[in-house]
């Protein structure tokens, strides 16, 4: 029977500090985590928590010279060194030491930096905890630790995650970045539900995770959050759900039945001082559809002048505004304190310049004003509304030369003779009285119908008295409700939006067409007896513009399952070419609520491998169509990928991306999906195909504008 041989450890004893020197032996080169200064503080604050390894110094003959180099431990040596110039530490203090004699220098010094095991992340995450339990402060374990506050904070976080998760973290059944994105709700239950949910699907990236940790939620970015504010959500009792690893504007606001109630109520309070300003009804909700106000009468203000002061005030703002733009107009960057101070100057003198209108308190009692959130979270306003049935009756004209008779009428037979189609054969006319009477409505229609056709050739021949007169006729369809004030039996029928797609009215193409057509508002007569003459002082580019308005105005390439009008949508497309449309510089994405989660998994298939070529098709084709939508729109993020419907003919749609290569992390995931359809799994079933809500294949356009 072979006898085990026993390990006799290394003698440890205690070495005055100024005995000890470093080694030429230690195989730690390169410098890397804890600094020198923050370890000799944490020995400050702990004293040394581990012993040094240290050998005999020896002369020529072998004999001790009583120094001890330090073959394993440098960075030790160097903090205690440290303290010692600090004179924090006395130079003969004793070090507890491991006294080495046999072996190799290096080797001890090798061993003692491989063989040491790191700290499972776990264990770090919940010994901050058990810190946390026992009464210190997140401000004092980040000091005691030499790390920031937020880090702390996410170490805490991590380990408040279900102990359920945790273990399986522990296992290795989960990631790291996957055990940060389930700490973005903090209710276990809810973690463990999306837990399960992801061991059915093939897609488990962390923002898999995230989106269904935080579905029903609101964006604390959402325009509703924006305008009641997030202090006056938590203070009513809200929970807002934060992530704290990485970007998330501001978090998820959990409870949307408190947020609505808050927004109406602040909606419903502000409202009130509108409604004290006479109006006979207030509409007021969150949001209103695009082209809303169609079919009603803006009433023209006028602009409540300043005061002296208030003047005086806003030139002191301008001058300053000039006087700085001037001073910098050189400089590449502007100082901050500057580029502070035009900001303010730009938003007080926008106050001045946007300031209320005054309206005829006879108009105010007909009209009604609009009271909403705009797409930035702030109130929208919109004063002065007429609607049809609260506008005054139109007044019959008997002018005894009327402007407005139709161009020459058809002529019909009667009895032989030739008169005017919708008249009544004269009777004989009456012999002449005494005195001047009118002229016989018979002849003034025979009068002016050669007058109308004499009209007719000379406004033929003169394309710029013709284009002012159609342009007459426009702007008194667009900006003069029932304005009679025409000769041109012109007509512009302004789109509405049947069908409201999601953000429209808060979109940047609807917030800059609704400027330029207030700015025409504001630059066009009050009254439209006026508008002739005001178009006549007009330039010709300022004509031009505004002509151009009001026919886009009646622009309408809107899709109607209802309405099939193919030559008008072909119409459509010309002129889309003509401007050379652009959908993706115009603003438009795809993205789940604007497209993929709209259509079936056919067609996302299709636009991901006709924008990314077919092997990325084939990477997701095997994923539920939830999945499928959130991973089609991560891969066309920035692609310029466009739907048919939105494409411009003629111009060139992008080049799918086909690629020889494959990411590692992609081609991992390939195998694991091949494996699990292999095995039979749930992942690899792929669902029938799906169809829109009204069983068709719905295509979508948008109406260049509408008023």
């Amino acid at each position: 029977m072979t006898r085990v041989q026993k390990i006799v450890l290394s003698s440890s004893r205690d070495i005055p500090f100024n005995k000890l020197v470093l080694s030429q032996s230690n195989v730690r080169r390169i410098k890397a985590g804890v600094s020198i200064d923050e370890l000799a503080e944490d020995i400050a604050r702990r004293t040394l928590l581990q012993s040094i390894t240290v050998r005999p110094v020896r002369d020529a003959e072998g004999v001790e010279t009583g120094m001890f180099e330090v073959p394993a431990g440098g960075r030790r040596f160097r903090a205690l060194e440290l303290l010692v110039k600090q004179k924090r530490l006395a130079k003969t203090a004793p070090v507890p030491c491991v006294v080495r004699e046999d072996g190799i220098p290096e080797e001890d010094s090798l061993a003692e930096n491989v063989q040491r095991a790191p700290l499972h992340p776990l264990d770090q995450f919940r010994a901050f905890l058990a810190l946390r339990e026992k009464g210190q402060s997140e401000e004092d374990i980040a000091a005691a630790f030499f790390v920031a506050v937020s880090v702390v904070k996410q170490r805490l976080r991590l380990a408040s995650v279900s102990p359920k998760l945790l273990d399986v973290y522990a296992d290795d059944g989960m990631t790291l970045d996957q055990l940060m994105a389930f700490t973005v709700n903090g209710d276990h239950e809810r973690q463990e539900q999306v837990f399960e949910r992801l061991s059915q699907s093939y897609s488990k990236e962390p923002h898999v995770i995230r989106r269904m940790l935080t579905e029903g939620a609101v964006r604390a970015s959402d325009k509703r959050a924006q305008f009641i504010g997030l202090d006056a959500y938590t203070e009513a009792g809200g929970a807002i759900l934060r992530d704290l690893f990485q970007g998330d504007d501001g978090g998820w606001l959990q409870d949307v039945g408190l947020l609505d109630m808050l927004v109406a109520e602040k909606l419903r309070e502000q409202s009130e001082a509108i409604r004290a300003e006479g109006w006979k009804w207030i509409d007021v909700a969150p949001d209103f559809a695009y082209g809303h106000t169609y079919g009603l009468r803006q009433l023209r203000g006028e602009q409540i002048p300043l005061a002296d002061d208030e003047q005086a005030t806003r030139d002191a703002l301008q001058a300053e505004m000039d006087g700085l733009e001037e001073t910098y107009a050189e400089a590449e960057e502007l100082p901050d304190e500057v580029d502070q101070r035009l900001g303010e100057i730009e938003t007080a003198l926008a106050a001045f310049d946007d300031r209320p209108q005054a309206f005829d308190p006879e108009e105010v009692a007909r009209a009604g004003a609009f009271v909403s959130i705009d797409g930035s979270g702030a109130l929208r306003i919109e004063r002065g509304y007429v609607r049809p049935e609260d506008e005054l009756p139109i007044t019959p004209e008997n002018d005894a030369h009327p402007a407005d008779e139709p161009a020459i009428a058809a002529r019909t037979e009667h009895d032989g003779a030739s008169v005017v189609a919708g008249t009544e054969p004269p009777a004989d006319e009456p012999e002449e009285d005494d005195g001047i009477k009118p002229i016989p409505d018979r002849l003034m229609t025979e009068l002016t119908s050669h007058r109308t056709l004499a009209l007719r050739h000379a406004v033929g021949e003169n394309p710029d008295i013709a284009f002012v007169a159609a342009l007459h006729a426009l702007c008194l369809k667009v900006f003069y409700r029932y304005a009679q004030d025409t000769c041109l039996e012109l007509d512009l029928k302004s789109a509405g939006f049947s069908a409201q797609a999601p953000g429209l009215a808060d979109s940047t193409l609807a917030v800059a067409f609704d400027a330029r057509h207030q700015a025409w508002v504001a630059a066009l007569p009050k009254e439209p007896a006026d508008l002739w003459d005001g178009l006549m002082v007009f330039d010709g580019d300022s004509r031009q513009a505004l002509f151009a308005h009001c026919v886009s105005l009646s622009v309408n390439a809107i899709y109607e399952a209802y309405n099939r009008k193919p030559r008008a949508l072909a119409h459509a497309d010309r002129i889309a070419q003509a401007v050379d449309l652009d959908m993706v510089a115009a603003g438009w994405t795809p993205t789940i609520d604007t497209y993929f989660g709209r259509v079936t998994k056919a067609r996302i298939l299709a636009a991901v491998r006709e924008a990314k070529g077919a092997r990325a098709g084939d990477r997701i084709e095997h994923l539920k169509k939830a999945e499928m939508a959130e991973q089609a729109q991560t891969l066309l993020a920035g692609s310029g990928w466009l739907p048919e419907p939105l494409r411009t003919p003629g111009r060139e749609a992008p080049d799918a991306i086909e690629s020889d290569t494959i990411d590692p992390a992609e081609a991992d995931a390939d195998a694991a999906g091949e494996e699990t359809a292999a095995d039979g799994g749930e992942t690899a079933v792929v669902e029938d195909e799906e169809v829109a809500e009204d069983g068709s294949v719905a295509l979508e356009a948008h109406a260049t504008a509408a008023e």
